[in-house]
């Protein structure tokens, strides 16, 4: 130890080594044990055994430094004296070190293994015994009597008694060492506190505060005590880490709350649900953080903090884009593009949503409705979500359910917000028609809030109870039938009908999408895979009865997968061509056969009609027949009740107009009527059957042949009057299939057949206003004409010539 003259002060400096400690701090008259490991230190303290066994200890004030500087510790440490010296297994010391004094660093050196510090000791101020350091010391007295009393690992023979104001500053010091609670920060702070008086408050502060800490903890254990089973020890040291974390606030609760407070107040919620979060997260703060309540609450904030309220996505529309989509995604389907490219120019000209229409795509199964949806998505940049509702028939699915459920969670459409994470997606809600209800409620009543645009700005979910803006959604539904939609939620839509695929769509869609899709999904190439159009279409009109695609899809798929087994069992095999012997070994016998229609000859009291079925057009064949009997009509094939009334309007027409067509007016009452329509195991129903029904009678009664290749649809009245009737686009494209050469319609659904006419060739269409029309057109002979030629010619014998009035005088009057 080097002693250096300073002439500003009448103490000596000290030039030592440096021993810096992570976490502890050495108060003067401290005796405690020190393991050094570093290499830094293991130099300063051989330096120091070297020197007078003195060495400066002082804290460091980030533990994590390995090799401390100067500025990297504490200029207040002490100067302490190694008492023992031991060596570890491990190369390290352990050494018995004692505070001698307070000292504080004037300057340092680094000779590169370790610090040597200049340091000076610092004197103990106020040591003057007064009144005022007595009452202090007094009160320290009693504090630490009572402190000692309730911890058993606090020394109780600790003389107190106290002659000069070097034994308070002695007795301070020692007191302090045996706060065993101190943090690291307040053992420096009185390390640093040379004033006597300043040093003595902060023990007695510290003191009382640790005895109050023990207060707290006496009346939690007691609390804790009446509510924990005997020898529970799990439960109770749980039960008592919560009280103390509600007593002291020490806990990671509040540290969650914070950061639940900052993300709301970042979010910019509107003020009701800002206000409701708010006084959320003021009751969670109440609660104890395990309970049931409090995952509720906290669930709940949860939801409202990670729902979007302002993230807004930019729409990116481009016409030409968008078309180009839509072509490459789908085939055919005009009306229902043309309405897409409508509702993006009208949305990128004014700049806001088209908010007054909800777009609803109809149309059989697999026609490509929920994949023109993600088209929508895809063209306008947005985010897409599915959401069925086939099925759903409580309303808690739609508006969530109350938070008093257990398990409560909002419904589809806020969960459906969540997961796009933006206040715009494009939500598609599929099979909106399978929609059902029960005792529950009604989902499709809740929906009408969520597709009216003057509703859906504040849409209340049960769920948050608060109103959250549903208008910058794009909502698309979809449906197979309208029939199964609530009128006040149809009429909140804009239905567009999707038609079923012709056989040339088909035969289209499969080389355009579902071939290279299905060959890049199983890695063949192109020339590996040969379908001739003729092959492909007898898959499509023997193999499958759809009005899509999907049946289609899955053959194809088939296929493939038999020509990769070809192709593993032949490796030289490049090119695999399928035919209908092929088809007909790998697929089997043909599942739908086209009915059989005797379409060479005229026949009597056959006539051939046109339906819709959700698999397209079909012709149905109305035979007819009349047997002696008492009047009775039997109407067979599994006719539906509007189909009987069909048949028995025909009738009633042909009875009001029997003269006409050459019948006796009782013709009815010695004949029995038999109306049969083939595939009796099929359902049918509709009054488009009604002119078939009414021709195959009149052929039936009057033994005049039906044309051959003609068929016919529309709705028969009392008067004759043929009405317009629905799915003419698949009607007529069955009766082309069938090689029916003309088609008869009804005059008011002209229009209707204009939009698709450039689809139809090499078919005579006849349009009629009156079955009168009907039967000139259908049958070989018009029976009507022999009843005008009759009325002609008595008309033409009460006519009397004005030759003969002249000649006979006769007096006309």
């Amino acid at each position: 130890m080097k002693e250096v003259k300073d002439k500003s002060k009448n103490e000596n400096p000290f030039v030592i080594s440096l021993l810096p400690l992570k976490n502890v701090v050495i108060l003067p008259k401290g005796i405690i044990p020190i393991i050094v490991g570093r290499e830094q230190s293991l130099k300063a303290t051989e330096y120091a055994l070297q020197e007078n066994k003195t060495i400066f200890i002082t804290t460091q004030k980030h533990p994590d430094i390995d090799y401390p500087k100067r500025e990297d510790v504490f200029d207040t440490g002490v100067r302490a004296k190694i008492l023992q010296v031991m060596k570890m297994p491990n190369n390290s010391l352990k050494i018995l070190v004692e505070g001698i004094c307070r000292s504080r660093i004037l300057s340092s050196e680094d000779n590169g293994q370790f610090l040597t510090v200049c340091c000076q000791d610092l004197e103990t101020t106020s040591l003057e015994k007064s009144v005022e350091n007595e009452a202090i010391w007094r009160q320290i007295q009693v504090l630490y009597t009572n402190y000692a009393k309730s911890n058993p690992n606090i020394p109780h023979d600790l003389s107190l008694v106290t002659q000069t104001a070097d034994d308070m500053d002695h007795l301070t010091d020692t007191i302090a060492i045996h706060l065993t609670n101190l943090s690291m920060n307040e053992r420096q702070q009185i390390l640093e506190t040379a004033d006597l008086n300043e040093r003595m408050l902060k023990v007695a502060s510290l003191l009382k505060k640790e005895l109050e800490i023990q207060k707290t903890e006496q009346k939690i254990k007691s609390h804790i005590q009446t509510q924990v089973e005997k020898n529970q020890k799990e439960y109770y040291l749980t039960e008592q880490m919560k009280a103390i974390q509600k007593e002291l606030g020490r806990d990671d609760q509040l540290t969650e709350i914070a950061h639940l407070k900052e993300k709301v107040k970042n979010l910019k919620l509107p003020k009701e649900a800002l206000e409701k979060v708010e006084k959320e997260i003021n009751r969670l703060e109440q609660m104890p953080p395990l309970s049931a309540e409090a995952v509720v609450s906290r669930n709940y904030i949860d939801w409202v903090i990670s729902i979007p309220w302002v993230n807004k996505s930019k729409d990116n529309i481009s016409l030409e884009e968008a078309e180009d989509i839509l072509e490459k995604s789908h085939a055919k389907l005009s009306k229902a593009k043309e309405r897409i490219i409508e509702f993006l120019a009208a949305k990128k000209y004014s700049g806001n949503t088209e908010r007054a229409t909800i777009i609803c795509l109809s149309g059989p199964p697999g026609v490509g409705k929920t994949s023109l949806a993600q088209a929508i998505a895809k063209s306008l940049g947005r985010e897409f979500v599915r959401i069925s509702l086939g099925g759903v028939r409580d309303e808690a699915e739609i508006r969530g359910h109350r938070r008093t459920y257990i398990g409560a969670l909002p419904g589809k459409i806020i969960q459906a917000m969540r997961k796009t994470n933006i206040i715009n997606p494009v939500i598609l809600l599929d099979e909106i028609d399978k929609i059902s209800r029960d005792m529950h409620g009604d989902p499709s009543s809740a929906l009408l809030e969520v597709l009216d645009p003057e509703q859906n700005k504040g849409f209340s979910d049960h769920f948050l109870d608060i109103e959250y803006d549903l208008s910058n959604v794009i909502f698309i539904t979809t449906a197979n039938h309208m029939e199964g939609i609530a009128y006040p939620l149809l009429d909140r839509m804009e239905v567009i009908h999707l038609s079923g695929y012709t056989e040339k769509d088909k035969i289209e869609i499969v080389n355009r999408f579902l071939i290279p899709k299905k060959l890049k999904e199983y890695g063949l190439k192109s020339q590996q895979f040969n379908l001739p159009e003729a092959v492909l279409s007898t898959i499509i009109s023997e193999y499958t009865k759809e009005a899509g695609v999907r049946q289609i899809e899955r053959i194809i798929a088939k296929l493939m997968r038999k020509v990769i087994q070809q192709i593993l069992k032949n490796s030289k095999l490049k090119k695999f061509t399928i035919t209908h012997e092929i088809i007909k070994e790998w697929l089997g016998h043909p599942k739908y056969r086209k009915t059989s229609l005797d379409t060479q000859k005229n026949n009597i009291g056959l006539a051939t009609g046109l339906a819709w079925t959700e698999f397209g057009g079909d012709v149905l064949e109305i035979e007819s027949s009349i047997v002696p009997g008492k009047g009775g009509v039997t109407l067979t094939g599994q006719l539906g009740e509007v189909m009987q009334e069909s048949a028995q309007a025909a009738l009633s027409y042909i009875r009001s107009r029997a003269i006409e067509f050459g019948l006796k007016n009782s013709f009815n009452s010695s004949k029995d009527i038999h109306i049969h329509i083939p595939e009796g195991a099929t359902p049918k129903d509709g009054p488009s059957a009604g002119i078939s029904m009414c021709l195959a009678l009149i052929s039936a009664l009057t033994k005049i042949p039906v044309k051959n290749a003609i068929a016919m649809t529309g709705e028969i009245t009392l008067r004759g009057r043929v009405l317009a009737v629905g799915g003419l686009k698949e009607k007529i494209l069955a009766a082309k299939q069938y090689k029916m050469e003309t088609v008869i319609l009804p005059r008011d659904n002209y229009d209707d057949v204009q939009e698709f006419i450039k689809e139809i060739d090499d078919i005579n269409l006849v349009f009629v206003e009156t079955m009168d029309e009907v039967i000139k057109h259908a049958l070989t002979k018009n029976p009507l004409e022999k009843s005008e030629n009759s009325k002609k010619n008595k008309s033409l014998k009460k006519i009397i010539p004005a030759s003969a009035i002249k000649e006979n005088n006769i007096n006309l009057g």
